[in-house]
């Protein structure tokens, strides 16, 4: 049996009330490991999976990353239900539990702050997406006169500068959006907005927000959001969340998604 464990989040100790039901990675059981006061909830993983050479090249399969997440996700909701947490980053695996306890050791004025800090706060997620209005139907094709080829190009110049026009009122939404938000919590975080398969939705991702709210706040702040959202056409918010915090706990040290001594 591997040796490996994945670290999902840590928090205070004792840890009471996560269902024994709680399932991590590859639906393995999650399990707390104690040390100074503080508890890391872990679960066992294969090395096939998580040891260096294969956990590289795991990291490129977005099928694989998102079943992971999915699952990391899962546990840390589970804890953070019930507890202060800091979450840790997808694919932060230790060595044995002796790995684990000096993962807490030496993190331990950095886990405790983040604790004090996070404490009864959630994240909540605010994307804006813009779609690109419709063109009018094309003419019907005409005789062709001297003139169509500069009608043609000043047909395209309006098509393209009504684009324009759409991308640059979208951006200066989401610049509102962002501003009006963060006045109203602790803390936000600007990630780089998503393209491709990461975004999995219509549109282009204009604004991509995370932001740091009390938990007894959340409802005020999610009908906020709702009385910001512009209601015009092309323009699309979405809110996600309540979260653990991740995009607000600090979790620079290097040591972090490598496998430990």
């Amino acid at each position: 049996m591997s040796d490996l464990l994945y670290v999902y989040a840590v928090a205070r100790a004792p840890l009471e009330g996560v269902p024994a039901s709680t399932e991590g990675v590859g639906g393995a059981p999650v399990r707390p490991v104690e040390g100074d006061g503080l508890i890391a909830v872990v679960s066992d993983v294969r090395a096939e999976d998580f040891e260096e050479a294969p956990l590289r090249k795991h990291l490129e399969d977005l099928d694989w990353l998102s079943g992971t997440a999915r699952a990391h996700e899962s546990v840390v909701r589970a804890v953070s239900d019930v507890t202060g947490v800091v979450p840790l980053r997808l694919a932060t695996v230790c060595r044995g539990e002796s790995g684990v306890r000096r993962l807490l050791d030496e993190g331990y004025d950095r886990f405790t702050a983040n604790l004090d800090r996070l404490e009864g706060r959630v994240e909540w997620g605010v994307k804006l997406y813009a779609t690109a209005q419709a063109e009018p139907a094309k003419e019907p094709a005409s005789v062709e006169t001297p003139s169509s080829g500069r009608d043609y190009l000043r047909r395209r110049l309006r098509n393209r500068q009504s684009r324009e026009r759409n991308w640059a009122q979208a951006d200066a939404l989401a610049r509102r959006l962002h501003t009006e938000l963060a006045g109203h919590a602790e803390a936000q975080r600007l990630h780089r907005p998503q393209s491709g398969e990461l975004a999995r939705a219509d549109g282009v991702n204009v604004l991509n927000a995370a932001f740091l709210v009390r938990r007894a706040e959340s409802e005020a702040f999610v009908g906020l959001v709702e009385r910001l959202t512009p209601q015009e056409p092309g323009i699309r918010v979405e809110v996600t969340g309540p979260w653990a915090p991740y995009s607000f706990a600090d979790l620079s040290d290097p040591r972090e998604g490598r496998v430990g001594a």
